[in-house]
Order: structure tokens, then C-alpha cells, then sequence
């Protein structure tokens, strides 16, 4: 079972670089935030496939923590690309 897992790790291990490979080539700036998500979003599962194949509750801890960071740099990004390119949106007044 242990294999397997690891197995898994280095699929998800190819999405990452794939999404790499988007981040450098991107057109634009959105492209380039959704591949850095991806990236978020690979840590965090990598993290959880590890924690479960070395039986290790602390990678749980450390996904938590990936997938608050990448949810913090999507909200930045958005209030950094409002629709009239202004900046923040909040500081509007």
C-alpha cells in the first residue's frame, strides 16, 4: 500500500511541474496565479498523501498551513487585479 502512495506522490509531483511550466509561460497574469494555485494546491496533496503512507498526523499540520498560504495569495491577487486595475478595491472611498 505504502508504494502505491508513493507512486501517487510522483503523479501529483508531474501536475506540480506541469503547472510550473504555466507559471514561466503564462500570457497573462491570471494563467500565471492559477498555476501558482495548482502548485498550492499539489503542496497540499503531496502533504496528505505523505502524512498517510509515513503515518505522520504532523504533514496534516503543514497542509493546513499550505492551503491557508495559497488561499491568502488568491485573495491578494485579486484585490492586486481589480476590474478597473485601480488596486485595492476596499480602499476605495
Amino acid at each position: 500500500m505504502d508504494e502505491f502512495l508513493y507512486l501517487a506522490c510522483i503523479g501529483l509531483l508531474g501536475t506540480v511541474a506541469a503547472s510550473l511550466v504555466r507559471v514561466h509561460l503564462g500570457p497573462n497574469r491570471a494563467d500565471r496565479m492559477m498555476g501558482a494555485q495548482l502548485i498550492g494546491t499539489g503542496g497540499v496533496a503531496i502533504a496528505l498523501v505523505l502524512a498517510g503512507a509515513a503515518r505522520d498526523a504532523s504533514m496534516i499540520d503543514v497542509a493546513l498551513v499550505l492551503a491557508l498560504l495559497a488561499s491568502f495569495a488568491a485573495v491578494a491577487f485579486v484585490k492586486a487585479t481589480s476590474a478597473d486595475g485601480a488596486g485595492d478595491p476596499e480602499e476605495d472611498g
